[in-house]
């Protein structure tokens, strides 16, 4: 409603200043210049125009070029080039309060509460490296947006990362009414950075040395691909899920896997493979002793029909594995608790939803009464409807609200923004940030689509 609103009134004013007034109803500043049609350019002795042989010697002219520079390019290309230039001009990187804008530390387990409302920097290639299986939407969005890859160190994060810190190390000292919980369920409103936040504990996790089965997309699990009744299990299976999961899982843990023997030899079930029906000859298949974690998953990837078997055993594998920390990582969670993509037939003219509790990788992975930690993301962007707050399979107390922006964090997120010229400086005021921060109720994604219009 906030958007259609300002959509409208945004074209109105347009319209108002092409046909009527020249002065605007609506202020929409902007960082970027407009563009014009440049006049042909007159060449000198040497081949160079003659903007160009006064540059160096006129400051004005100096400036006029860069202008004519700005006119030929896209307003994207204009900021991306203006924020190159001011790339190791630290004045610029102050904060509220004239606080860093950016944090020193050069890696997420070196954050600390001090660093709360700061941003940290990323290395898009060794980001891509860490989460191979991809980055969150929200994430991405941030990053093309801001023209630079840096995320808010938010409290609540920190928060999340000390909990699984002090399971591993119990040692830590926990903070005065705090519990340490083995397995959360992270929920709030849309657009609240919860994806982010599980991405963010990912790479941590995998940066300490875990081995963490990272599912960037609940979702995936429940739509799209084959399904077949598994007539031994009595459960539905997905093989093209099952594939996808062991490829990403291995994208970044082969090195651990190989190095883990599996502990559970019993027969594997085969089930139907992905457009190639049932296996003939056999109905089950065994692991040769001595094998590894890695031969597991490298079998379930090569055989479609035991595909969506391994990624079942390999959920009992991890729970068995004491040598390294081992965290079970999923966003989307809440498609776990609802109806999947796929319908049975029943009569000829009718169908029966499939439950995802009744898809069989989904039932391995889904359930939190155990010991082992695990994290799931709620995802309202992929809403399912609402669920109650007592969710089957997961235990009292593990679901956590991840809360929105507060006023302090916003403040950050504004001088950010600044910074990143989406605001322009001389319309940049803390009454302006407020009215945005409140008419967004904290929310990020509208935050960020609403801080060019400020006047």
């Amino acid at each position: 409603m906030l958007r259609s609103i300002l959509r409208a009134t945004s074209a109105a004013s347009k319209h108002h200043i092409c046909n009527r007034n020249p002065a605007p109803i609506l202020s929409l500043t902007s960082n970027y210049s407009a563009k014009t049609t440049k006049p042909p350019v007159k060449k000198g002795k040497k081949g160079k125009s003659e903007a160009d042989a006064k540059a160096g010697d006129d400051p004005s002219a100096s400036a006029a070029a860069s202008d004519d520079l700005d006119a030929a390019l896209s307003d994207d290309k204009i900021r991306a080039r203006r924020l190159a230039a001011e790339e190791n001009d630290t004045s610029l990187d102050v904060g509220p309060n004239g606080r860093p804008l950016f944090t020193s530390a050069s890696s997420l387990s070196q954050l600390t509460r001090k660093d709360a409302g700061t941003y940290f920097k990323y290395n898009m290639e060794g980001l891509n490296e860490v989460l191979p299986e991809g980055l969150p939407v929200g994430m991405v969005k941030e990053f093309e947006e801001s023209i630079r890859s840096a995320v808010l160190v938010r409290q609540s994060f920190l928060d999340l990362r000390d909990n699984f810190r002090r399971v591993v190390d119990p040692s830590l000292l926990s903070p005065a009414g705090s519990k340490i919980r083995k397995q959360i369920v992270l929920d709030g409103p849309v657009n609240c950075g919860k994806s982010i936040a599980l991405a963010m504990l990912v790479q941590w996790a995998r940066e300490e040395g875990w081995l963490v089965l990272y599912v960037p997309s609940g979702r995936r699990w429940t739509h799209g691909g084959f399904f077949f009744k598994n007539h031994q299990t009595g459960l539905w299976d997905t093989p093209v899920q099952a594939e996808d999961v062991l490829r990403d899982f291995l994208k970044y843990n082969e090195i651990q896997l190989r190095q883990l023997p599996c502990q559970i030899y019993e027969p594997i079930p085969l089930g139907e493979g992905a457009g190639v029906g049932m296996a003939k000859g056999a109905d089950s298949m065994r692991m040769p002793e001595g094998s590894t974690l890695y031969d597991l998953i490298d079998t379930g990837i090569k055989h479609t029909h035991v595909a969506v078997g391994v990624v079942v055993r390999l959920r009992k594998e991890l729970s068995l594995v004491k040598d390294i920390p081992v965290l079970i990582a999923i966003d989307q969670y809440n498609n776990w608790f609802t109806f999947s993509e796929y319908e049975e037939p029943v009569t000829v003219r009718s169908t029966r939803p499939i439950h995802a509790r009744e898809l069989a990788m989904v039932k391995a992975f889904r359930s939190m009464m155990h010991d082992d930690m695990m994290v799931g993301a709620f995802s309202h962007s992929t809403a399912v409807g609402k669920l109650r707050q007592d969710l089957p399979d997961v235990p009292l107390g593990a679901r956590v609200n991840f809360p929105r922006y507060s006023l302090d964090e916003a403040a950050s997120v504004f001088h950010y923004y600044l910074r990143q010229r989406l605001i322009r400086r001389e319309a940049f005021s803390e009454d302006a940030w407020k009215k945005i921060y409140y008419l967004s109720n904290g929310n990020g994604a509208e935050m960020r689509w609403l801080a060019p219009l400020m006047r």
